[in-house]
């Protein structure tokens, strides 16, 4: 009688008896733990400045709260209030109307400004103010003509002043207006006709059918994107400084650098610390509580309304009003400005200045995208409370500004320097300085800190496109948490993760706050290099270095073109 074979295994016996062994073992293994260690050390990280500005504050005593009360805080509070308030209503007007011509009615040029509107986005809202400060101010050319032309004197004749409060915010409005723009028509887009046209066949108007069915139902786009210009807004330092507008962004920045006064500092960082997080809690629960629901079985596409005459000249005019005044005019006063001054961007300074600003941009560009993907990774390996909150804290950063992060970081650091200092001269007689504050190190964990949550967005997008059963056939195959990160999910994501790295190098490259207050000694970016030759009213100089922002900016907003033009 044959005997059976059972101590010569096949080769698929041998894999059905390695395999589940070292599946069972790797959820828990080495892997996993370094990277659940990586991705909770970024989020420790991402939540210091926010719990240092608090500490900090609540150290800082009742003398500087009850001064700042008496003072400046209530100035601070209500000019910051106005600025928001002007900017939202001004980007949702801009955003939501451009975006319901372009995805509703048809007429001539639709489709170029379906894709154009998106191009102010490339400015930052300083260099916008640069280019019309140029223009309107009482030298510029404008009020020159019309002095020439009239023969008025400086007080014969009222000009809107730019630098104010009111051109703060129509410089911003003209540069964010493409976040409600974008988030708004791809609700529109979403959109079924079949409530619409129900309203149409129940008596309603077009418009009325627009303002009581479509626009309610696109409401929590708009809202997502209204909150996003808000948080710019707040965030926003170079544009206000510059017009002398007093917001809590600019007192920070004083309290620091000119009145020495860290307390203060820390308590008006506090305070737009806790409106930021505000908004962002607002944002998060009008997201989960607006839900729309289509009733029907098919999605009816909206049929466009073909305009003709006056009604397609006046689409035509609103589309391309933002469109020239936030990118083509200002390109051209920019450009203008930059050829006729003396700054040669060739010079050793300049590429000195160009050099710092792409190693600033990329360092921190390849650290936060690596941050990203810890985290990202640890959220779909081990998905739990721990892993999810440690993405809600990384996410943070995009809600606090840039000064916030700046004086959170720097508290902690400078204690930790002169603690060490002065243990080190106490024990061994030798003076250590600052080893951490003012560093470029420091510098790229503030950026790291704030751009965390746009190159996890980007991450988390790609990463929704990999089926769950892509990992577990790699992880059944014997592969190791970060061997499927390596071999199965980074070559998959790799278009993802080059737009996350595009995304925050160009972010980095157009900040202002932190790198004026974190930059190390005689480290000077494009950034600063243009804000401070405008501070000095030198605006044909400023134009270079903002011309050199702006064509590295263009980069993700062409890129952002091409992928609304294959979504029509």
């Amino acid at each position: 009688m044959p005997q059976s074979e059972p101590d010569i295994p096949t080769r698929a016996t041998a894999a059905t008896t390695v395999a589940p062994r070292r599946f069972g073992r790797s959820p828990s293994g080495r892997g996993t733990r370094v990277l659940a260690g990586v991705a909770l050390s970024v989020a420790a990280m991402c939540l210091l400045p926010m719990v240092a500005v608090a500490l900090a504050a609540m150290t800082g005593g009742t003398d500087t709260v009850a001064h700042l009360m008496e003072t400046v805080l209530p100035r601070y509070a209500g000019v910051t209030l106005l600025l928001v308030v002007m900017v939202a209503l001004g980007t949702m007007a801009i955003g939501v109307a451009a975006a319901w011509l372009v995805t509703m009615t048809r007429f001539p040029g639709v489709r170029l400004f379906e894709i154009v509107l998106v191009l102010p986005l490339a400015f930052p809202a300083y260099v916008l103010a640069y280019a019309y400060t140029y223009v309107l101010d009482h030298p510029g050319i404008v009020q020159s003509t019309l002095r020439d032309v009239t023969g008025w004197g400086p007080r014969d004749y009222w000009f809107p002043e730019i630098r104010s409060l009111e051109g703060a915010a129509a410089m911003l409005i003209l540069v964010l207006y493409p976040y409600v723009y974008l988030l708004a028509r791809a609700a529109f887009v979403q959109q079924s006709a079949t409530a619409f046209l129900a309203a149409r066949v129940l008596g309603n108007s077009a418009w009325t059918a627009f303002w009581k069915v479509s626009l309610p139902m696109a409401r929590p786009a708009i809202a997502g994107g209204v909150l996003l210009a808000v948080m710019e807004t707040i965030a926003d330092f170079g544009t206000v400084a510059y017009f002398g507008v007093q917001t809590f962004a600019t007192g920070i920045y004083t309290a620091w650098f000119t009145m020495a006064d860290r307390a203060a500092a820390a308590q008006l960082a506090l305070c737009l610390l806790s409106f930021a997080l505000l908004l962002a809690l607002g944002e998060r629960l009008q997201r989960g509580r607006a839900k729309y629901h289509e009733t029907g079985k098919r999605h009816m596409r909206m049929p466009p309304t073909r305009l003709r005459g006056w009604r397609a000249a006046l689409a035509m005019l609103l589309c391309a009003t933002p469109v020239f005044l936030g990118f083509a005019l200002p390109t051209a006063i920019l450009i203008d400005m930059g050829l006729s001054s003396e700054q040669d961007l060739l010079s050793r300074r300049y590429v000195g200045f160009i050099r710092n600003s792409v190693t600033l941009a990329g360092v921190a560009a390849v650290i936060t995208v690596l941050a990203a993907v810890c985290i990202g990774s640890y959220q779909r390996l081990r998905p739990g409370r721990r892993s999810a909150g440690a993405g809600y804290i990384a996410r943070l950063g995009y809600s606090v500004p840039g000064g916030v992060i700046a004086v959170g970081l720097l508290v902690p650091f400078a204690a930790f320097d002169n603690a060490l200092d002065a243990w080190m001269e106490a024990t061994f007689g030798i003076s250590t300085g600052l080893l951490i504050t003012g560093s470029i190190w420091l510098l790229v964990a503030a950026y790291m800190v704030r751009f965390l949550a746009a190159a996890l967005g980007a991450y988390e997008g790609g990463q929704a496109l990999v089926p769950s059963s892509m990992d577990a056939a790699a992880r059944s195959l014997g592969q190791s948490p970060l061997g499927l990160l390596r071999r199965v999910h980074l070559p998959i994501l790799t278009p993802s993760l080059l737009t996350a790295l595009l995304i925050v190098f160009v972010d980095v490259m157009k900040e202002l706050p932190a790198t004026l207050i974190m930059r190390p000694f005689n480290f000077d970016t494009l950034a600063v290099q243009a804000y401070r030759l405008a501070s000095d009213e030198r605006l044909e100089g400023a134009a270079v270095p903002s011309l050199v922002i702006l064509a590295v900016g263009l980069l993700p907003v062409i890129l952002l073109c091409r992928q609304v033009g294959r979504q029509r």
